[in-house]
C-alpha cells in the first residue's frame, strides 16, 4: 500500500498543488475545523461564566480565561490527532471536541467541577455553523482576497503602462475600431474592483439556538434568562458575526450561498481575462519571458506555451462548477434537519483552493508578459478599412447621402489600401479642413477616449 504523500494523493489540491495551497490549511483543513470548533466551545463556556444569572458558574479570572483561550490559539497537530482518536471511538466529530476540552479542563482546579457546562444547551450544529462562518471569513479575508487584490494591482499597473498603446480591436473575431491595450485591461480592473467590493460586503450569519431553533433546553434549565437576546449578544458582540434568530436545527446557509455565487462571478471575470490574455499571446501582442530550463513542448523546442493562463482557466472552471452545485443544494433541508449539507460544507474549502491556485497562476502568467508594440502596430497599419466608421460618421455630420452604404461598398469583403481610402476621401464634398483631417487620420490615431479612460480607471 502506498502511504499518503503529495505524489500519492488522489486530489491534485493535496498532491501536485499542495505547496500552492499551504496558506489555506490553517483555515480550511479538518484540523482547522477542529480548532475553530474548540474556539466556539471555549468562548461559549467563558461567556456563560460571565453571566450573572448562572450562579453555578462563578466568573473566571483573567489567567484562567487566558489559559482556556491558549488551547485554541496554540492548537497544533498533536491536538488534532487527539481529537481524531476520540472521534474514532465515539463516531461523532463535534462531541469529540467537547470530550477533548473536558479532558484538558480536568487538569485545572477552577474548571474541573464545571465540566458539564461545556457544550451547554448546544446542538452540534450550533458549534459547526459558527466554526464554519469564522473559518470561511478568515480564509477569504487572509488568503483569497489579498491574492485578488495583488492581481488587481498588477492589472492596474499594466493598464496605466499601456494606456496609450494602440491596438486593433476585434468584435466577432474580426477587425474593429481601434482601442488601446491599457483600456482593455482597464475594463477588467473596473469589473474586478466592483465585484471584489460586492463580495467583501457579504457577512455570514450564525445561529446558536439549540436542537430545533427554539432554545428548548436553554429555557427549561434557566427560564429567567432571555436566551434569544443572550445568544444573539454572544454571536454579534463576542464573536462578531451576524445573527440569525429564525432557523431549524441548521443555519439555512443563505449567506454562504450568496458568497459562493459572488465568488463564482468573480472567478468568471478571471476566466474571461485568462481567455483574452491567451488570445493576445496567440496574436503575438504579448511575448512571454523565456525561462532557461523550462520546456514548452516535448517535441517543438521553440514553443513557450501560455500554460499559466490555461491552468488558471481550468482551476477556475472547477471552482465554479463545484460552487454552483453547492449553492444550489445548500439552501435545502428536509424538515428540521438532514445531514446532506454536512458533506457539502466540507468541500467549500476545495472551492477556495481551486480559486487560490488559479489566482496564483494568473499572477505568474501576467508577470511573464512583455508587450509587443511592433506587432500591434503592424496589425493596425494593415487595416485601413477600420477607418470606415470614422469617415461615414463625418459624412453623416455634413449631410452626405448614404454614407454607410458607400463605405460598405468600398470596404466590405475588399482589401482596402491607404491610397484607395484616400482617393475615396478626396471625392467627398467636405470642408477642406475636415477632408485634411481624414486624409491625415491613421488607424493608430483613431482611439477615441481610450487613453483617458485607461488612466482614469484606477
Amino acid at each position: 500500500m502506498l502511504s499518503l504523500t503529495e505524489l500519492t494523493a488522489i486530489n491534485p489540491i493535496d498532491g501536485r498543488y499542495a505547496s500552492k495551497v499551504a496558506a489555506l490549511r490553517p483555515y480550511l483543513s479538518e484540523a482547522a475545523l477542529f480548532r475553530y470548533r474548540l474556539q466556539v466551545e471555549i468562548e461559549w463556556f467563558i461567556y456563560l461564566c460571565a453571566a450573572k444569572e448562572i450562579s453555578e458558574l462563578p466568573p473566571l479570572d483573567k489567567p484562567t480565561c487566558k489559559l482556556l483561550r491558549s488551547w485554541y490559539q496554540r492548537f497544533n497537530c498533536d491536538d488534532a490527532v487527539a481529537i481524531k482518536d476520540i472521534e474514532k471511538k465515539i463516531n461523532h466529530d463535534v462531541k469529540a471536541v467537547e470530550y477533548f476540552l473536558k479532558e484538558k479542563m480536568t487538569t485545572v482546579t477552577p474548571l474541573k467541577t464545571k465540566l458539564e457546562f461545556v457544550h451547554f444547551g448546544c446542538t452540534s450544529e450550533d458549534i459547526n455553523n459558527v466554526a464554519y462562518a469564522l473559518m470561511w471569513q478568515a480564509a477569504i479575508r487572509e488568503t483569497l482576497q489579498p491574492q485578488c487584490a495583488a492581481l488587481l494591482k498588477h492589472l492596474q499597473s499594466l493598464a496605466k503602462l499601456t494606456a496609450a498603446t494602440p491596438m486593433l480591436a476585434r468584435t466577432h473575431g474580426q477587425a474593429a475600431s481601434p482601442t488601446t491595450l491599457g483600456k482593455e485591461l482597464a475594463n477588467y480592473c473596473m469589473r474586478l474592483q466592483r465585484q471584489m467590493e460586492r463580495l467583501n460586503t457579504i457577512r455570514l450569519r450564525a445561529k446558536f439556538n439549540g436542537a430545533v431553533g427554539n432554545y428548548n433546553a436553554h429555557r427549561i434549565a434557566y427560564p429567567e434568562i432571555d436566551w434569544p437576546s443572550f445568544n444573539q449578544d454572544f454571536i454579534e458582540k463576542h464573536l462578531e458575526l451576524d445573527w440569525n434568530g429564525y432557523t431549524t436545527q441548521i443555519e439555512p446557509h443563505d449567506d454562504i450561498v450568496a458568497l459562493l455565487y459572488e465568488l463564482t462571478h468573480q472567478n468568471s471575470i478571471f476566466i474571461d481575462l485568462s481567455q483574452d490574455m491567451w488570445a493576445y499571446i496567440s496574436l503575438g501582442y504579448f511575448k512571454q519571458t523565456a525561462v532557461a530550463d523550462e520546456v514548452g513542448s516535448s517535441t517543438m523546442p521553440h514553443k513557450i506555451n501560455p500554460i499559466d493562463f490555461e491552468n488558471a482557466e481550468g482551476n477556475l472552471v472547477l471552482a465554479n462548477a463545484l460552487q454552483t452545485a453547492l449553492a444550489q443544494r445548500l439552501p435545502l433541508s428536509r424538515w428540521q434537519r438532514d445531514l446532506v449539507d454536512s458533506t457539502l460544507l466540507r468541500n467549500i474549502g476545495v472551492c477556495f483552493a481551486y480559486s487560490f491556485i488559479a489566482y496564483q497562476s494568473l499572477q505568474k502568467g501576467l508577470g511573464r508578459l512583455a508587450v509587443n508594440e511592433e506587432k500591434m502596430m503592424a496589425d493596425l497599419t494593415a487595416q485601413w478599412d477600420i477607418l470606415a466608421e470614422a469617415i461615414q460618421t463625418i459624412m453623416r455630420r455634413y449631410d452626405i447621402a448614404e454614407p454607410y452604404e458607400k463605405l460598405k461598398a468600398l470596404t466590405r469583403g475588399n482589401t482596402l489600401t491607404e491610397d484607395r481610402l484616400k482617393s475615396f476621401i478626396n471625392t467627398l464634398d467636405l470642408p477642406e479642413h475636415v477632408k485634411n483631417q481624414l486624409l491625415n487620420l491613421k488607424p493608430s490615431d483613431y482611439i477615441g477616449y481610450a487613453l483617458e479612460l485607461a488612466m482614469a480607471s484606477n
